[in-house]
């Protein structure tokens, strides 16, 4: 198996798409950037991605790799509404990059079996030009027992996938390890389960190559999969100054969509900032707000914040949280981030973390 598989021309050979999905928080950006120092010099990977909100923060990370491109699709999901959106960058890239590789990474609440038929559409229309090679599932081991309980959709991606990958597996017990493998081998006994090795994620020749057989027709589809409104998102913002345009989320679902989000409309806010105010967070009290969520209700914040010494990417997933410096950053909000848990608590949740750090929710 030639799984990087940089011979011959890229003019004459298909494009290869990897999916990836798993719940919010699992880690699949992280995994996704830790394969590119693996990979020969002169590959040429394109990472396309979904997300909650209108917070382009992992894509930030994203820019600072050696990524050939970074292309993004917000306020909304690929998965149902969007799929369209999805057809035309994939198209897109081709035409502009032809990468050796295109990455997918959905929201963390998408199942991609619409999104897999819109590529297998796309096999036929280009003449297997593009091509989808393999859907990776990454979980979190530490977590997956408490949402998969409330989360049919995260059952649904550890069942329909090609490959499944066991993150943050160091956090828990041999004992509790065994147990999870083999409750996920309860949902999914054929598809080989993969420990990542920590920030080194995994070996790209372990996922890429596979040549998924999945989702080649519409009968391939889940029985019985119905739409869920699992995941409820909340903004919180403060600006630098002014009166701010500020955007919830719409999202209206067709009818079978297979993903979760909330809907929302346009509003105005102003700002918490007022002259003479400090423009920067504290990094001790964002700390201390951030300790008092419950990993029960919220599942993920994450979004900008500017503390003392500049502009950070704020990454909080069930009571885990990293600030990454964003050196030199043309960001002018003092705080923006989307908040993302269960259904009728996120909104009380995200409105306790605003009031902490001089913010509002929108």
């Amino acid at each position: 198996m030639t799984a990087i598989g940089t011979e011959g021309s890229n003019k004459t050979r298909n494009i290869p798409i990897t999916v990836f999905t798993g719940f919010l928080g699992a880690g699949k950006t992280s995994i996704i950037l830790s394969l590119l120092p693996q990979l020969p010099p002169d590959y040429k990977v394109v990472l396309l991605k979904n997300e909650f909100g209108d917070v382009e923060v992992d894509s930030q990370l994203a820019k600072q790799s050696s990524l050939a491109a970074v292309s993004e699709i917000l306020n909304g999901c690929m998965c149902c509404v969007l799929v369209g959106q999805m057809k035309t960058a994939l198209l897109e890239i081709r035409e502009k990059f032809r990468p050796d590789r295109i990455i997918i990474e959905c929201s963390g609440s998408a199942f991609p079996a619409t999104l897999a038929f819109q590529i297998r559409e796309l096999e036929r229309e280009t003449e297997d030009d593009l091509k989808l090679d393999a859907i990776v599932t990454v979980i979190d081991a530490e977590n997956f027992a408490g949402y998969e309980d409330t989360s049919p959709t995260a059952k649904m991606q550890a069942s329909y996938t090609d490959v499944i990958l066991i993150n943050k597996w160091e956090h828990i017990s041999e004992r509790a390890l065994d147990i999870l493998i083999d409750h996920l081998s309860t949902l999914n006994d054929t598809t080989p389960k993969i420990r990542c090795r920590g920030r080194a994620g995994v070996d790209p020749n372990l996922i890429f190559g596979l040549d998924s057989k999945l989702f080649r027709t519409k009968e391939d589809a889940p029985a019985g999969s119905t739409h869920h409104d699992e995941v409820e998102t909340a903004t919180i913002y403060r600006g630098s100054s002014g009166l701010k345009h500020a955007h919830t989320h719409a999202h209206a679902h067709p009818e079978g969509c297979m993903c979760d989000h909330t809907a929302g409309g346009e509003t105005q806010i102003r700002d918490a900032a007022v002259e003479g105010e400090e423009v920067t967070v504290d990094r001790g009290t964002l700390e201390r707000a951030l300790q008092g969520l419950s990993k029960e209700t919220v599942w993920r914040v994450k979004g900008f914040v500017r503390l003392d010494d500049g502009v950070h990417i704020l990454n909080w997933a069930f009571g885990r949280s990293e600030l990454h410096a964003l050196p030199d950053s043309d960001i002018s909000d003092v705080v923006k981030l989307t908040v993302m848990g269960e259904r009728g608590e996120v909104k009380r949740a995200a409105r306790k973390l605003a009031e902490a750090i001089q913010a509002a929710v929108l």
